[in-house]
């Protein structure tokens, strides 16, 4: 059993596109502490020709997620490198308005969530404006990328604008 959770994490699928369409298939990250559950789910998606990246935590899943947006930049990736400072500085800039204004710990994590709730709902709104926008940054599309940056970091300043107390 020791042996099966120290296994290589990441496993790709039968192949990039599904034999029935052209369109490339979907990079997904699976998250479960449960190495049975990982099984389970790598056994439905990888036949559908899904890239998969298996994690057995959310600080494994937080690694692969950051070791692949870095990975980008190092390769020169604008559009990744524009898409994550932007978010960064988006989900900084209240969260740094939630730190010097919040009267205890428990209220600056509340914050902190909505914060990176706001982040969340501003990708997703941008993915229904874009819907290629997960392809077109590590194709380092880099106007896709800016757009990306400057939405995050936008919305960013409005929710700690809008943070009162």
């Amino acid at each position: 059993m020791k042996e099966a959770r120290n296994k290589v994490d990441q496993r790709s699928g039968a192949s990039d596109s599904h034999p029935l369409t052209a369109e490339p298939r979907a990079s997904i990250l699976v998250v479960d502490d449960h190495p049975a559950n990982l099984v389970a789910l790598e056994a439905i998606l990888a036949p559908l020709g899904h890239q998969l990246v298996m994690a057995r935590s959310g600080v494994e899943a937080l690694r692969e997620i950051l070791h692949r947006e870095f990975a980008l930049i190092r390769e020169g990736n604008m559009a990744a490198s524009f898409s994550l400072s932007g978010s960064i500085l988006g989900f900084v800039i209240p969260l740094a308005s939630a730190v010097q204004h919040s009267v205890s710990l428990v209220d600056m994590a509340i914050w902190g969530l909505i914060a990176m709730l706001v982040q969340i709902a501003a990708f997703v709104a941008v993915k229904l404006m874009l819907p290629s926008i997960t392809q077109d940054i590590p194709a380092n599309k880099g106007a896709q990328g800016f757009f990306l940056g400057c939405m995050s970091l936008a919305v960013g300043v409005l929710n700690a604008a809008c943070m009162s107390y």
